[in-house]
């Protein structure tokens, strides 16, 4: 696989004297050709996307600082964790930024592998597509091969449905996935939960509903709802053979996710999230997974790297 020398330095923290008191810092290791399968974590060190949207960079420092905020969460896993080191962006590479990106996903799901990108903008999330899209290819060439069924959960206060003939920016991967879709003569599964009316343009709620994607705006997930948006989203999921789940962090309220490029005036808080990763992980359909919009220029306290990092958590805890 011609894995990269990988910095561990991050991994490092506090340890524990009693017994059975591991660290993540303590458990992970770095991805080599002969790493039995397990959770691989890849790095997407890119500014890119944000700025080309107007946005406010700082998140190509993402990867770094959310492994060290992960490094001293307890270890609950059983199956392995690996590092698989950065992708980066350089300047306004993107496209080529987001094709490595691809061919390194498609080469750890190739080995068995379950990916989960650290980002980086949300831009990330047409590289992700493209390595699983790729991956299940490969798949569809098989006698009687049908079309892959991939399930979109995106929780994004945005759409990020914009015109990529304009150009591609974080705001516009879930159009470009469509798009490839459309030419691969493959359906398009699309829920994204936690839309911002006051976000996103009325062209973009209509381009949502032309791809008939399942939409749960901010206002409408809360504590009396839950129940409702889980029957929602398993209905969904029951249509899909694949998942990819892609959570930018601006979904969250800004109180809890202050170090974004768009901070949330509403948002949808961790506890109503939770649930729903849970249904997602559960399903046994999770193929990859990224965390995207981390801006450790403007978090405070570190709060948004910790709801990330307790994100990645619970998403590995079944193993």
């Amino acid at each position: 696989m011609n894995i990269e020398v990988i910095d561990m330095s991050p991994w490092a923290g506090r340890e524990d004297p009693e017994p059975d008191s591991l660290r993540w810092h303590q458990c992970i290791r770095p991805l080599a050709d002969d790493s039995p399968t397990g959770v691989a974590l890849i790095g997407f060190a890119s500014d890119a996307g944000v700025a080309r949207n107007q946005g406010r960079i700082g998140a190509a420092a993402a990867p770094r600082a959310l492994r060290k905020t992960l490094a001293n969460l307890a270890w609950h896993r059983q199956a392995p964790a690996y590092d698989a080191g950065d992708v980066h962006c350089h300047g306004n590479a993107l496209e080529s930024a987001q094709e490595h990106l691809g061919k390194r996903l498609e080469r750890l799901l190739d080995a068995g592998h379950q990916p989960i990108v650290l980002g980086g903008g949300h831009e990330v999330a047409y590289g992700s597509w493209l390595g699983l899209a790729r991956h299940l290819e490969k798949q569809q060439r098989e006698p009687d091969g049908l079309a892959p069924r991939i399930g979109i959960v995106n929780f994004d206060a945005h759409f990020d449905l914009r015109d990529p003939r304009r150009g591609s920016s974080s705001g516009t991967p879930f159009a470009q996935i469509a798009q490839q879709c459309d030419e691969r003569g493959w359906p398009f599964h699309y829920a994204c939960l936690g839309v911002s009316r006051a976000s996103n343009t009325r062209a973009l709620f209509e381009r949502a509903a032309e791809l008939d994607v399942l939409v749960r705006e901010d206002h409408e997930i809360n504590r009396t709802t839950l129940d409702a948006i889980v029957l929602d989203l398993e209905r969904f999921i029951v249509h899909c053979d694949h998942l990819y789940l892609t959570i930018d962090l601006d979904v969250l309220p800004a109180c809890e996710a202050p170090g974004v490029s768009a901070p949330a005036a509403h948002g949808v808080s961790l506890t109503l999230i939770e649930p729903l990763i849970k249904v997602i992980r559960d399903s046994g359909k999770l193929r990859v997974a990224d965390i995207a919009e981390l801006n450790p220029n403007f978090d405070i306290d570190g709060r948004t790297a910790k709801a990330a990092a307790r994100l990645i958590h619970h998403l590995t805890l079944n193993a």
